[in-house]
This record gives structure tokens, sequence and C-alpha cells, in this order.
């Protein structure tokens, strides 16, 4: 498992980018940050993945939880690894996303 990536929730909807590497550079190198938003509306969903440069700098930036930042605690974990997903998932070609069909 990949120990240099950290997910940081419980962000407030106002954090930004630049105040994430500001706070997290003194746990170490930061080598990427995607702060998660809305596709629709662009407005942050309050978590983040902070990539660091080694397994240690990730380490070191769990301490961070439950450190307050922009008037929030934060929740700060290891990332799980998205790439082993299992298991089924519907009929081929499904989109498997659901929700309103309009075609009548």
């Amino acid at each position: 498992m990949n120990q240099s990536k950290i997910y940081v929730g419980n962000l407030s909807y106002n954090t930004t980018e630049d105040q994430l590497r500001d706070f997290f550079a003194q746990y170490g190198n930061i080598e990427e940050i995607k702060l998660i938003s809305d596709f629709q509306t662009g407005r942050s969903k309050g978590f983040a993945f902070v990539t660091f440069g080694s397994d240690q700098e990730g380490q070191n930036a769990l301490e961070a939880n439950g450190v307050d930042l922009d008037g929030r605690k934060l929740n700060v974990n290891t990332a799980k690894d998205n790439n082993r997903r299992t298991g089924g998932g519907g009929k081929p070609g499904g989109g498997g996303r659901g929700g309103y069909d309009d075609r009548r």
C-alpha cells in the first residue's frame, strides 16, 4: 500500500489548495494535492488527497489528524488504494450511474 498519499477530510468548503500546501509542507515534500470539488458546481466537497515524496513523510502527516485548519478539525488518514476494485457492477453498457432517464 502506498503510504505517501493521505486523505484529508472535514475541510472547510473555503479551504484552498494553497492553504493545504502551506499547512502540509511542515510534514515533508509535497508532490501533488487534489482538492476534490463537485463536477457541476465547482464547489469543494470538503476533502482532498495529498501525496508526499516519501512514505515516511506521509506517515508524519498523519499527526495532523484532529488539528484545526480554517476553523475545522482535520480528519487525516492514509489514503486507500482504489486500484484494487473487486466484484461485479451491473449490466454491461449500463453506465452504472442510475438516476433520471429523460428518454420517452
